[in-house]
């Protein structure tokens, strides 16, 4: 499908589409969709890691009212085995994976995601979606 780079209507509605081979475009597209997922991915951690807090938080509490109640070894256990403890190994915190995800691939992807628009479709976004949103009001003025 050959597209060319004018605006779809004089409004400006939609942006110019560069203009790009079907492979270019479909490869532009699956880098997009590659940095959505990875963003998702960090959405994931960030609950993760705000889950295990809330874990964290609760457990404390519990150590509390056992030791409260007279339980001395069981608020230890939670003090002493939980507490203290990592997620990933007895160092690495929730917030030390995430923040190793946010400062690796993440930024990483961000990046490629950049230079391939970059390179490809002199930095537009959304390219394959503005072709397609084009298609679709072609198609919806013939009817």
């Amino acid at each position: 499908m050959a597209i060319d780079d004018t605006p779809l209507d004089p409004d400006g509605e939609s942006e110019s589409v560069p203009a790009l081979s079907d492979t270019e475009c479909e490869a532009l597209h699956e880098v997009e969709l590659g940095l959505e997922w990875v963003q998702r991915a960090q959405g994931s951690l960030l609950e993760f890691h705000h889950a295990t807090g809330h874990g964290m938080d609760h457990l404390y509490r519990a150590k509390e009212l056992l030791r409260a109640t007279g339980h001395d070894d069981l608020a230890d256990a939670i003090r002493t085995e939980l507490l203290p403890q990592g997620v990933v190994d007895e160092d690495r915190w929730s917030y030390d994976v995430l923040e190793n995800f946010q400062d690796g691939l993440l930024a990483e992807t961000r990046s490629l995601e950049r230079r391939v628009r970059r390179d490809l479709a002199d930095g537009e976004r959304h390219v394959r979606e503005r072709r397609q949103e084009r298609e679709w009001k072609h198609r919806a003025d013939e009817s």
